[in-house]
């Protein structure tokens, strides 16, 4: 999310193209052709994160910027040339880096929170101890957030280490028990 998504269509011909076109699978959704004869190019509900990457004569690549969570789904390229029509599939999924926070409470309890991830963090802790516990919580949006528990009270450790593992970032932090 909030990078840029390029989705290739490739022209298998060295015939030129006629006809291109990316369609979103879904009702309603965005269409993006060119037509050569007319030099001509269309948008149907498409918002204006949605182009070509460069000229759909030269490389018909679609270009999403900046991607959110509403882009991912199923896409299509079709073109036509004198050889026929082709149909080029395309899957896109939106990866989104949690916020990840260390606090403690009262109680002597480290709280480590990977917020509105997707897919949902994982979270261990260094040193490992049965006095862990997780929740989760699912977000309308897909995101996730995991929230991992470490109880302290009598720990013979100076420091406890959260380790935050998701596949668009891994993150460390590290909190002094002495407090």
């Amino acid at each position: 999310a909030g990078h840029e998504a390029v989705l290739s269509c490739p022209n298998i011909s060295k015939v030129s193209l006629l006809l291109v076109a990316w369609k979103r699978n879904c009702r309603g959704c965005c269409l993006l052709s060119y037509r050569s004869d007319n030099n001509e190019t269309s948008k149907l509900n498409c918002s204006e994160r949605i182009t070509w990457k460069y000229s759909p004569v030269r490389d018909p690549a679609l270009r999403i910027y900046p991607v959110d969570l509403g882009d991912e789904g199923n896409y299509t390229c079709e073109t036509a040339n004198s050889e026929g029509n082709f149909h080029f599939f395309s899957s896109l999924t939106v990866i989104v880096p949690p916020t990840v926070t260390l606090t403690h409470d009262e109680s002597r309890v480290a709280v480590c929170q990977a917020s509105a991830g997707k897919p949902a963090a994982d979270i261990s802790w260094i040193p490992a101890s049965s006095h862990s516990s997780e929740e989760e919580f699912h977000h309308p949006n897909g995101t996730v957030t995991r929230v991992s528990y470490f109880g302290w009270t009598d720990s013979p450790f100076a420091s406890v280490t959260c380790l935050v593992t998701h596949p668009a970032t891994n993150q460390t932090l590290l909190m002094d028990l002495t407090c």
